[in-house]
């Protein structure tokens, strides 16, 4: 009878354990005021997302493209833009390339690497879209507009980290 007891306690623990033990690779998005998370993408490390957001001043969208690494660290690289201006790069750096290709100014060859991303949800002009695929070629590509998820106007930490059930749970699945 008392292994009975101790095979249901045990089996009770595991399952809570579980609950709680970080298993998943995801970008967390937390609101940047309060810290709590508001939703997540399960993505794995060398997964390829990208944010296109159109510039509230040229009105023309710009596309950051960014992969994970293995060490859950954020990887820009490469930017696509049509205008030069205020905010935007009139040349590549260092071993970057610097192209233009169809109507486009692309920068290429970028590692800038990044624990987290601070993403403001545009309020007048609020078109951002969060895309992800598992290539560069992007031909698997999931496409979403922020304003599906979050609110126009609020910040947010983007951030790539384990998360358990219980987060998983507590956060919205940003799925297409």
């Amino acid at each position: 009878m008392q292994k009975k007891w101790l095979f249901i306690l045990l089996t009770i623990a595991l399952m809570i354990s579980m609950l709680f033990i970080p298993f998943r690779t995801a970008l967390v998005f937390y609101d940047g005021k309060t810290n709590n998370q508001q939703a997540f993408l399960i993505l794995d490390s060398g997964d390829y997302f990208g944010i296109t957001f159109t510039h509230s001043i040229h009105l023309t969208d710009v596309v950051e493209k960014y992969h994970i690494t293995d060490d859950n660290k954020i990887i820009q690289y490469e930017m696509i833009y049509e205008e030069f201006g205020i905010g935007m790069p009139n040349d590549a750096m260092a071993d970057e390339e610097f192209e233009y290709i169809d109507g486009k100014y692309h920068i290429k060859n970028m590692t800038n690497e990044f624990d987290y991303l601070n993403i403001r949800n545009g309020k007048k002009v609020s078109n951002h879209r969060l895309s992800w695929g598992n290539s560069d070629e992007r031909t698997d590509v999931h496409t979403v507009p922020f304003n599906d998820y979050f609110i126009p106007g609020n910040w947010y930490k983007l951030e790539v980290k384990q998360i358990s059930l219980f987060e998983q749970l507590k956060g919205v699945n940003i799925h297409e």
